[in-house]
């Protein structure tokens, strides 16, 4: 007989359940509030649950970053949206593929009693009753092939993956989940019913394991996982890909209903989780600055007002200054650096009259600033990169 020793059993209400002396305490089996089981017994020997992964912390479970929706630095709310781009909420990208046009927002529509304070809405305002064959539109995450090396893909012993959310859209019926692996060219997708127009409902999908084709172990792109919302005969002509296959096109929304075929048609997605294993977990909320910081690694926005001072810089000539500035978190990749206002150099002894604001030297961890065709600064000297107006300065390594 196997020996299992704690030094507490409470029961699901919360009552300790107490073992008199000399007695002995004997069950086969362990469940959790959900009746999973966690641990069983054959007698001999003692086996975890299928949902129990052996060896891996609990925290961080979820592969997906801002699952919640609740980080949106870039915008609040975007019109017009007909191409593709990361609009609002973060790490969350719209492919919209001449598939009507749409608002996108972070709403503070959600499921009662979740623990959830926003989603990301889609909200049809140009219809696109008679798709293309081309046409489609989705709302996916890009995720990094170093951070799923323990699903252990292409191996005999590939991990399930299990996706849960949060969904309410106006129009009912079929909808596809998919992931598609980037790396190896595969694909398998999944059915999930919207039964109740205008209501929430928690979707819980299962992919198996792929024992074909590893993961790259690097930063860049590895797994997508989109969430369909319409689609042309491109993607609806084929057989739905149930389990994983090779790429093809025909074969990955099969039976999608078309959000896009009137005005006014809504989507909400939240509390999105994807982990390994066959069971969904309790959604794993994090603290604000880490989820927040999660998301830096693949964008930062920095805003400053006028004369707010965008880094520390000395001048090399009357007419140009530089400085280092480093950003919050090292970022995935070398970023793209854009921005919008004006800034001047100030030095002792002098500000200087206009000036063109560049960025150059830039790594994973900081970058340049430099100050160019300004008038009045003293070589040498030490000097401040301000905002001449209020600037907003945006560091983008998405996937």
């Amino acid at each position: 007989m196997s020996t299992l020793k704690v030094n507490t059993i409470t029961t699901r209400t919360g009552d300790t359940v107490t073992v008199a002396s000399g007695k002995t305490l004997q069950t086969d089996t362990i469940k959790d509030n959900s009746n999973n089981t966690l641990i069983s017994s054959d007698g001999t020997n003692i086996a975890l649950g299928a949902n129990v992964a052996p060896g891996r912390s609990p925290s961080f479970r979820n592969i997906i970053i801002n699952g919640d929706m609740s980080i949106a630095q870039r915008s609040t709310s975007v019109a017009s949206i007909t191409t593709t781009g990361y609009y609002t909420t973060d790490r969350w990208r719209t492919i919209n593929a001449t598939m009507g046009t749409w608002t996108q927002s972070q709403s503070t529509d959600v499921p009662s009693g979740q623990g959830f304070a926003n989603s990301l809405k889609m909200d049809c305002t140009v219809a696109d009753a008679s798709p293309a064959a081309g046409d489609y539109i989705v709302i996916q995450q890009l995720m990094e092939g170093q951070n799923l090396q323990y699903l252990k893909k292409g191996t005999a012993n590939a991990e399930s993956l299990t996706c849960s959310f949060w969904v309410k859209s106006s129009k009912t019926g079929t909808y596809i989940a998919e992931l598609r692996d980037l790396d190896n060219s595969r694909t398998i997708s999944s059915t999930y019913t919207i039964n109740s127009a205008n209501t929430w409902e928690k979707k819980t999908i299962t992919y198996a394991g792929d024992t074909t084709g590893t993961f790259d172990n690097d930063n860049a792109l590895s797994l997508r996982l989109n969430f369909w919302l319409g689609a042309g005969s491109t993607y609806t002509s084929g057989t739905l890909a149930t389990s994983w296959q090779s790429f093809d096109n025909a074969d990955r929304a099969v039976g999608q209903v078309n959000l896009a075929d009137a005005v006014n048609n809504q989507f909400y997605i939240t509390g999105v989780q994807l982990e390994a294993g066959t069971q969904a977990s309790p959604f794993e909320f994090l603290p604000y600055d880490v989820n927040l910081n999660r998301c830096y690694r693949y964008f930062e926005k920095e805003s400053t007002n006028s004369n707010g001072i965008i880094c520390v810089s000395q001048a090399y000539s009357t007419s140009a200054a530089l400085g280092y500035k480093q950003y919050k978190v090292i970022k995935r990749t070398a970023p793209s650096i854009s921005f919008t206002g004006t800034a001047i150099a100030l030095t002792a002894g002098a500000a200087s009259a206009g000036g063109t604001l560049t960025f150059a030297d830039i790594s994973v961890d900081n970058c340049r600033a430099n100050i160019a065709s300004a008038t009045g600064l003293v070589a040498g000297n030490a000097s401040a990169i301000l905002a001449n107006t209020a600037i907003t300065i945006s560091y983008d390594s998405e996937l």
